[in-house]
């Protein structure tokens, strides 16, 4: 079956075999591989030793995203949110009902924030304390760029807190050029292409450290977290999903191996090229316009006519692909992902795939 949707993803066999072991957490084999693994995520980030530090979490992306914001913005502070998808809606209620008061912009969710409406957004705002992103919005297909994320925070002298769930390890960032970001978030089975149940946050040392206890959550406490590995080298507070992390070791070489940022984001967009090409032969329609559309997911409007989305996933998955059945616009629209251990052939197998079952189903645009 090709998995395309973005997240989680499509991976190598490599990977899914290396997760068929048993092993110790505390074993100090395991110890040395852990904290070897969290090294090699700081550097994907852009991270400088000794100045930042991974801090991995089990569980989803909502998860470490959560942990971000209770850790580093203060119980009543406020934030400044830019809406333009289902996951900025998503963080907007997580913060809330953590006590944080997001302050939102509201946008289509056809296009990424400006650095305009940034700014305006916090000079309006002088009391928040950080500026809060999604960078690549997967129900809609849109990237946040960070670079201007982080420009509007610095210029505004606040802090950054980064959802980069489905877009880190592709899209490029550099932690050490932006000293304005208290935490990156992301995790394991996205475009590092492992597998789920592990998340991460890259943050900077001494803030994380500055901030212990004022979670008021110990399991979402990153400081704890920091603190805690500080402690014992390589362990964990409690129990995590040893085998998820073990398999990401290998992830993270068949990564370096491929080249390593440069070469997934390039790989992605040749997908999401030959994607849109091919829709758009189809007589479908993409929902976003070309300038602003990520290498994560291809968002497509529905044909109408005979269309519905659930018997069209299902033909997809009789002839061996399988996508989201169900979709986060204001539109209907499918959703097709073009991340995880997907080729270029992949693609074209996948375009070939969907004309057959729009035409099964008798829901192919007529003037196609």
């Amino acid at each position: 079956m090709l998995l395309l949707i973005p997240g989680p993803v499509q991976t190598d066999p490599r990977v899914r075999a290396a997760m068929a072991v048993d092993i110790a957490p505390w074993d100090l084999d395991f110890r040395a591989e852990y904290a070897a693994l969290r090294e090699k995520i700081t550097a994907i980030a852009g991270g400088i030793p000794g100045e930042h530090v991974t801090l991995p979490l089990q569980g989803s992306g909502h998860f470490i995203v959560e942990a971000a914001i209770r850790t580093f913005i203060p119980e009543g502070g406020r934030f400044v949110l830019p809406m333009n998808g289902t996951y900025a809606d998503r963080m907007f209620r997580l913060a809330t009902e953590a006590g944080r008061v997001p302050v939102p912009i509201a946008l289509p969710d056809t296009r990424p924030v400006t650095a305009e409406e940034l700014d305006a957004a916090l000079a309006a705002a002088p009391d928040a304390t950080h500026l809060c992103a999604v960078i690549s919005e997967t129900g809609t297909g849109i990237l946040n760029d960070p670079e201007v994320l982080g420009a509007a925070a610095r210029r505004a002298g606040r802090r950054l807190i980064l959802d980069a769930v489905s877009a880190f390890g592709a899209w490029p960032f550099r932690l050490a050029d932006h000293p304005e970001v208290d935490a990156i978030t992301f995790t394991s089975n996205k475009c590092l292409e492992g597998m789920p149940g592990f998340a991460f946050a890259v943050c900077p040392t001494e803030r994380t450290r500055a901030r212990l206890g004022k979670a008021n959550s110990w399991s979402f406490d990153l400081a704890d977290v920091l603190v805690s590995g500080e402690r014992a080298p390589g362990s964990s507070r409690f129990t995590p999903a040893v085998q998820v992390l073990h398999s990401f070791g290998n992830a993270i070489e068949l990564y370096e191996a491929e080249g390593g940022q440069p070469a997934r984001l390039a790989r992605y967009q040749e997908n999401m090229r030959i994607l849109r090409a091919g829709m758009e032969a189809l007589g479908i329609r993409p929902y976003l316009a070309p300038e602003n559309q990520g290498p994560v997911i291809g968002i497509f409007h529905q044909p109408g006519g005979n269309f519905a989305l659930q018997p069209f996933v299902d033909a997809l998955k009789r002839r061996g692909v399988l996508i989201s059945n169900f979709f986060n616009t204001k539109e209907p629209t499918f959703r097709v992902g073009t991340i995880g251990a997907v080729t270029p052939d992949d693609m074209r197998r996948a375009v070939a795939a969907i004309g057959e079952a729009l035409r099964e189903l008798d829901a192919l645009p007529k003037a196609a």
